[in-house]
């Protein structure tokens, strides 16, 4: 393969290790993964700092304009509010090396378990999001690439370009209305809100397993967090119909949330594959007489990959920002919608670990998008 810093036309962004001697690469994973601590903890510093300064008093926004001084008061030492920024912020940090996120104001409830509720569904919809905007973008942009100039290409890039246009709560709506309402009496019919048809349940695998976790541990929130993966909770318990209805009221959700996404993953494999198929090596593939496909998926394709690879994982920490639209729109009880809530009534802890998981998640994508760099190089 070309050098990164001659691949497609795209600036390298690091120099990878041969993959020939184990001990460079682990090296860099681990130089990585080491560079992501700052960041995390600089995450964890800004969103604590940006929770204290929204205006508003969270003793008046849970309690009410009419809750006196002396409740005030109360609330504040209740929640550790009394006392200063700095001081508060140790005691979070503290906390958070434990893996204690706190409690809730508004429900009173543990952030964790609030968490392992609300995040697995919006890490399915990311997820089938994502892979909807790969499936289709990758394919449009080889095509639009191949046939350049071609009615198929500015087909595409039409489509491409109006995808990225689209405000995602107009087409979530335009998508209920056709596939909920005017096709309702067809097998193309899709529920328009929710995430689980009524009378169909998930029981948690962990019950059906018989384990027994005790409550406010470690074991049972992650417990919790993987049954509420509706889809990987019913492949582990052999609940087809639970997998299929849970991947049916997400179908709609996840092609407005990820119509944006494809739009731009289209474009950047176009790009990308324009600027290769330019290239010697192609065109001394296609001298030796490699079949068409072969020279465009092997050989081209391959070599475009770097800068695809990382729009897609910059476009995956994007999709968790569009959950909150989504998620009104279709009625889905996620992080988008709890988040929302959190920051009105002004449930500082929630709001921090909540930005905290999306931003380290974040984080983590990255680090293995440059971890893949290794291998697709």
């Amino acid at each position: 393969m070309d050098h990164p810093d001659n691949l497609g036309g795209y600036p390298a962004l690091h120099y990878y290790p041969n993959l020939s001697d184990g001990k460079p690469m682990f090296q860099y994973i681990i130089r990585r993964i080491l560079l992501a601590i700052p960041v995390l903890f600089g995450i964890m510093l800004v969103t604590f700092a940006l929770t204290r300064m929204i205006p508003g008093d969270p003793c008046r926004a849970m309690l009410g304009e009419k809750a006196t001084a002396d409740v005030c008061e109360r609330f504040t030492k209740q929640y550790g509010l009394d006392k200063p920024i700095p001081v508060q912020f140790v005691i979070y940090m503290g906390k958070i090396i434990q893996g204690d996120f706190g409690s809730s104001i508004r429900f009173s409830r543990p952030v964790m378990l609030i968490l392992a509720e609300r995040l697995p569904m919006t890490i399915e919809l990311g997820f089938l999001a994502l892979i909807f905007s790969v499936v289709i973008g990758i394919p449009m942009g080889i095509i639009s690439a191949v046939k350049r100039n071609s009615a198929a290409d500015v087909a595409t890039m039409v489509i491409a370009n109006v995808g990225v246009s689209m405000p995602v709560y107009w087409l979530g709506l335009m998508l209920a209305y056709t596939f909920a309402l005017l096709l309702k009496d067809t097998f193309l019919w899709l529920p328009p809100s929710g995430r689980l048809t009524a009378g169909i349940s998930s029981v948690p695998f962990f019950e059906m397993l018989g384990w027994q976790l005790e409550p406010d541990t470690a074991k049972y929130y992650i417990a919790q967090f993987l049954s509420n993966l509706y889809i990987l909770n019913g492949i582990v318990t052999g609940n087809w119909k639970l997998v299929g209805d849970a991947i049916k009221h997400l179908i709609m959700p996840a092609i407005a949330l990820g119509t944006i996404p494809l739009a731009i993953i289209a474009r950047m494999t176009r790009s990308s594959m324009l600027e290769v198929l330019k290239q010697d090596y192609i065109r001394t593939a296609r001298a030796k007489g490699l079949r068409k496909n072969l020279v465009i998926l092997k050989h081209a394709l391959r070599n475009a990959m770097l800068p695809i690879v990382t729009i897609i994982g910059l476009e995956f920490g994007i999709l968790f920002a569009g959950a909150l639209l989504t998620e009104s729109i279709f009625g889905l009880a996620g992080v988008g919608r709890i988040l929302y809530e959190a920051i009105t009534a002004r449930d500082f802890p929630i709001i921090q670990a909540f930005t905290v998981v999306i931003a380290t998640g974040y984080v983590i994508v990255n680090l293995l998008v440059d971890i893949s760099y290794i291998f697709i190089d």
